[in-house]
């Protein structure tokens, strides 16, 4: 027999809410848990234990990216993109995320969820090429320049770094408005109402008032497109044309060419490590920030 709370509402068995639970973590168990603590053990180890019969504990792999220059290089580049994504995302999401939760209008907020939800209708790999037609030398953008006559020769977006960043926004953007969004939409309007009524101005009650309490948005989207964006691996290769690597790109050259498995676990975990350790640098900051509580 289910047992009662105090306010009358019925509650579940802890048995019957551990059986509930149980899809939820057998999937986690199974596509995080035990693919981590793989690629954990084959970064210390000195070979494949399916080919390598009692391989060694070794620590050279990790040894080997502290070692080499290209490797920490490497790994500040992933970090910058993922950096430079997530704060053009924000400055591009923020407001369009605030004209989404406060229209009054449901056509409006129907067109503009439509806008918001219609690129991801579509593949990564398609909206990254799109991107490579807009940035060829014949493309949208040379184009557009050269006929307006600004440049005579078209301007080489390809291969730099901004292009990427720009490329990456477009992709994960939605995942910031919609985070974002959803948190705004439940800040009370009249906590501005009374701001702007004791004299403050618009946008004194925005900075005030509304981007305070919209900080859990701010952090769950920040945290969502970064993790996206340093783990991507389609838009750097294509939009830049090989010439930005990223630890994503090592790990599956790692795989594809020499089978080091040992050697791209270590890259990913190294990636994981400093993820995290910036993700948490980040919720601390954020956490401080006036108004977060």
């Amino acid at each position: 027999m289910a047992a009662v709370t105090a306010h009358g509402a019925p509650t579940l068995p802890r048995s019957s809410a551990w059986l509930l639970l149980t899809p939820a973590l057998a999937m986690f168990i199974l596509f995080f848990a035990v693919p981590f603590l793989t690629m954990a053990t084959m970064s210390v180890l000195s070979g494949n234990p399916m080919v390598v019969p009692n391989p060694r504990f070794t620590t050279r792999h990790f040894e080997r990216i502290l070692d080499d220059v290209y490797y920490l290089e490497t790994l500040w580049i992933t970090v910058r993109l993922g950096l430079s994504t997530t704060i053009v995302s924000l400055l591009i999401g923020y407001p369009l995320a605030l004209w989404l939760a406060r229209a009054r209008s449901r056509t409006t907020r129907t067109l503009l969820m439509m806008a918001v939800l219609a690129p991801m209708m579509m593949g990564l790999v398609v909206r990254t090429y799109a991107w490579l037609a807009m940035y060829s030398n014949r493309g949208v953008i040379n184009g557009s320049l050269a006929w307006l006559g600004l440049t005579d020769e078209p301007i080489q977006f390809l291969g730099s770094e901004a292009a990427v960043v720009v490329a990456l926004a477009h992709i994960y953007v939605p995942f910031m408005i919609l985070t974002l969004s959803g948190v705004i939409a439940r800040i009370d309007t009249r906590l501005e109402e009374a701001a702007r009524g004791l004299g403050a101005s618009s946008a004194a009650a925005f900075l005030q008032v509304t981007l305070p309490l919209s900080m859990p948005g701010i952090l769950a989207g920040s945290l969502l497109v970064f993790a996206l964006a340093i783990s991507a691996y389609v838009t750097p290769i294509v939009i830049g044309n090989y010439n930005i690597q990223t630890l994503p790109m090592l790990v599956y050259q790692q795989i594809s060419s020499s089978f080091n498995l040992g050697f791209a676990a270590a890259l990913g975990i190294v990636l994981l490590i400093v993820a995290l350790l910036l993700v948490g640098a980040y919720n601390r900051v954020m956490a401080r920030a006036p108004g977060a509580a």
